[in-house]
């Protein structure tokens, strides 16, 4: 079974990327908001963790010139510019209200970013372009002394196209989570490319604003303990562990093989069965726990990863075309011991029971949870978490009019070494996930 997990090499290289120009992108049209209006975001938008920018990168190995012969980046600004009419929210900018929460203002600065640069390398230089690279950092573009984690008074959308010498281009994308989740990236990113290819403002579904949707109920009721959300002090050897062996990013592919032959053995003992998930993320935590050696056994270690609740409302359902956050952290925990000695169908159960707690009461009571007490910081302690690309439309969403792109997604699987992503293949013949 081993055999059907290949580690896959990236190339620790420099590119040299030179800024030619900064290019403000307006709506190209009359949008629902005037100077001073502002917009509500839910609890869930404003969650500690929704506070950062998700850098992607998409690969194209096509020309300078679109379909209809336009310039790769005036044809993404005009359509980035239609579409910022309807998706009128990504235009403004985010400001802290009276309460502490964040809103989106519409002032003076207005607009997405787009910087169009270049690289005297070509895209065959910068290695295996199927495997994530923190090297291609260069093709993201950060303002010079952004400070990490800064959202405010910041541009929603940015935007890099860098232009290679062989006739490639890298579409460097910075999507502020506070206004969508990764499905509403997608729904975002899909109505940007087929509007750009088809050179007509294309938007299916309609996007949905709504955020008051998730208004905290009238006296807040927190019916669950939300241990996703606990100050947990750290009391094991694991911070310390991770701090001494200063880990490494390392990428594998996982064949739909090992994922059936890992799934088969991860069967909890009952008729509820497990999820592919539910055993790739059982097998990663154990795997992880016991390469790290935590001591001391009894304490209690904790998994968490998020998880898409869309179709657990139905009273009533959320709108077609909502891409706010509609995400739970789903927490698994168990003591050490547990985790090394027990079997994988048991590590597997605890996964899917906390993938299965996220109800539409768990959605509810999170948004209750944070109108009292919302965590200010983000908690590391005793803990792995797995965020799963999967079931994004990465590769089908990004055809802008050049072909499905050579890769996209993440450049770094890394952000903190308590952190593992699982990725979707990009092959055409989709024969497995990257981790």
């Amino acid at each position: 079974m081993a055999s059907c997990v290949e580690e896959l090499h990236f190339s620790h290289i420099h590119i040299p990327v030179t800024i030619d120009q900064m290019i403000p992108v307006l709506p190209a049209g009359p949008i629902p908001a005037v100077h001073g209006s502002r917009l509500y975001l839910s609890n869930l938008d404003n969650m500690i963790g929704a506070r950062v920018f998700t850098p992607t990168v998409y690969f194209y190995k096509s020309n300078y010139m679109s379909s209809n012969r336009k310039p790769v980046t005036k044809t993404l600004c005009d359509a980035l510019s239609r579409v910022l009419v309807p998706y009128y929210p990504l235009s403004g900018r985010l400001r802290e209200a009276s309460n502490g929460k964040l809103e989106v203002f519409f002032g003076q600065e207005q607009g997405a970013l787009v910087v169009e640069a270049h690289s005297d390398m070509g895209l065959a230089e910068l290695g295996d372009l199927a495997v994530p690279n923190p090297t291609w950092a260069p093709l993201n573009y950060r303002f010079p002394n952004e400070e990490p984690y800064k959202v405010l008074d910041m541009p929603l959308i940015i935007a890099q196209v860098t232009l290679f010498a062989c006739g490639g281009f890298s579409l460097g994308l910075r999507l502020c989570h506070c206004i969508c989740d990764g499905i509403g990236a997608m729904q975002f990113l899909a109505a940007w490319a087929a509007t750009a290819k088809t050179d007509t403002l294309v938007t299916n579904p309609e996007p949905c604003w709504d955020r008051e949707f998730f208004q905290p109920r009238n006296p807040p009721t927190i019916k669950y303990r939300h241990p996703e959300f606990m100050r947990i002090e750290e009391g094991s050897s694991l911070t310390m562990s991770l701090w001494k062996s200063k880990p490494v990013q390392k990428c594998y592919k996982v064949s739909q093989q090992f994922q059936a032959q890992l799934k088969s053995l991860a069967q909890p003992n009952d008729m509820l069965g497990c999820s592919t998930f539910d055993a790739m993320a059982a097998h990663v935590w154990r795997s992880w726990v016991k390469a790290l050696d935590v001591k001391p056994v009894d304490y209690e270690l904790r998994l968490t990863f998020s998880v898409n609740a869309r179709p657990k409302l139905k009273n009533p359902p959320l709108k077609q075309g909502f891409y706010g956050n509609v995400v739970c952290v789903a927490c698994g925990t168990s003591p050490v011991n547990n985790l090394i000695k027990g079997s994988l169908s048991e590590t597997s159960r605890l996964v899917r029971e906390a993938r299965l707690s996220i109800s539409e009461e768990y959605v509810r009571s999170t948004v209750d949870y944070m109108e009292i007490d919302r965590p200010n910081r983000l908690e590391f302690g005793g803990k792995l978490s797995i965020t799963q690309w999967t079931r994004f439309s990465l590769y089908e969403s990004a055809d802008f009019g050049w072909g499905r792109p050579s890769y996209a997604g993440p450049i770094d699987l890394t952000p903190t070494p308590q952190v593992c992503v699982f990725l979707p293949d990009g092959s055409a013949e989709c024969s497995g996930a990257t981790v």
